[in-house]
């Protein structure tokens, strides 16, 4: 699908207001698109003034290595009117984008002023493009940070924490305990939607399944953290394990998140040439009949390998992908579990709206909202069947 012009030049913006100067070579590279089309968009970027142009090289209008400060609360005070709401997603995320596709519908309807940014994927992106958005008079705040690992989520607690505009946090739930405990949040319940996908299997008579799962986001984790405790409390389950679904998967630098439960996995993952998990040969070895597979991309990208290989879905390996924004496209559109990306969105907006335009500026109690996801059944997946040896 050919991405908006609209949303690419957003790209543009927040990688340059992220880390300054950039050469335009580096933005074609980091975007996927030809150098042509990116010095067409930082030209045009910079005739209406949202960047300045140098020889092949994008400059923030600001520089971005002034940081801009944080400004303080102002207890009781209405937001400005016509202030708009500034929304934080990152770049490549498609998952995401269906989110804040639904966030957008509710604060259009509203008549509320959205300021889209989209965070690069540098480590602390999101922070300069709130500190921007906050100086141009955001008031209020939807985002869904990366955080890749623990500690990307642990820098952003303290900074976050004192944003002084009504805050939802998308498709997030910070740790219990820490800093962001108490803001606002919306997102999905990721092991209820791990339950429906092992349930599922299990209905059909599999006992021996595998976790090809991804590990660079507070939703995998929590996938692979719910997918352990499931099969380990499910007695029908014989054997199981959870491997990494692309060598790409992973959170990079920084330490596990804390408290996943691992005790009794068998965890694998790409050879130490960074090579894709043999998934198939993973299957052999275990017995497995049956793989859970997040996200979507990866897994049409396994299925492929495992026909490859001459294991075939659903007839040899019965399979269930997570997140469901793709998985019905393959050549074997594939049973899904779907979380409400979309309904987070909108019930995120619909939170913030309440914070902005409520009696008081509605200062009630936190919440700390989950919706429960599906499971889309399109044949992926089928019932155990006797083999000849």
């Amino acid at each position: 699908m050919r991405e908006p012009v609209e949303l690419r030049r957003q790209r543009i913006l927040s990688v340059v207001q992220s880390r300054g100067a950039v050469k335009v070579g580096v933005l074609a590279a980091e975007l996927d698109v030809s150098v042509v089309t990116i010095r067409r968009d930082v030209e045009e970027l910079a005739r209406v003034g949202r960047l300045r142009r140098g020889h092949g090289v994008a400059r923030p209008v600001v520089d971005a290595a002034e940081p801009v400060p944080l400004p303080a609360a102002r207890a009781g005070e209405p937001a400005a009117d016509g202030g708009a709401v500034a929304l934080v997603v990152p770049e490549r995320h498609s998952y995401l984008y269906e989110t804040l596709h639904g966030a957008r519908t509710v604060l259009e309807e509203s008549g509320m002023r959205i300021a889209l940014h989209i965070a690069p994927q540098s480590a602390g992106a999101e922070r300069p493009l709130v500190e921007r958005a906050l100086a141009d008079g955001a008031r209020g705040l939807l985002i869904a940070p990366r955080w890749r690992n623990a500690r990307s989520e642990e820098l952003d607690y303290g900074w976050l924490a004192e944003v002084g505009v009504p805050t939802v946090l998308m498709e997030r739930r910070p740790r219990p305990g820490s800093a962001l405990h108490a803001l606002d949040s919306v997102c999905s319940d990721h092991w209820y939607g791990t339950y429906l996908a092992v349930d599922h299997l299990v209905s059909l008579g599999h006992r021996r399944i595998v976790l090809a799962a991804r590990d660079d986001s507070p939703t995998a984790r929590t996938i692979r953290a719910a997918f352990a405790r499931i099969a380990t409390d499910r007695p029908e389950v014989e054997d199981w394990s959870v491997v990494l679904s692309s060598p790409g998967a992973v959170p990079g630098p920084g330490p596990e998140e804390p408290g996943a439960d691992t005790t009794g996995t068998h965890l694998s993952g790409p050879g130490e040439d960074g090579a894709a998990v043999d998934l198939a040969e993973l299957l052999r070895e275990r017995g497995a009949t049956a793989a859970v597979l997040h996200g979507d991309v990866d897994a049409l990208m396994l299925v492929q390998r495992l026909a490859e290989s001459g294991v075939h879905v659903p007839r040899d390996c019965s399979v269930v992908a997570y997140d469901d924004v793709v998985a019905a496209l393959g050549s074997t559109p594939l049973t899904a579990v779907a979380p409400p990306k979309a309904e987070i969105g909108r019930a995120a907006a619909e939170l913030l709206l309440y914070r902005l335009t409520g009696p008081a500026n509605a200062t009630g109690p936190v919440r700390r909202t989950e919706l429960l996801p599906t499971l889309k059944v399109r044949g992926s997946a089928q019932e155990v069947t006797s083999r000849e040896d």
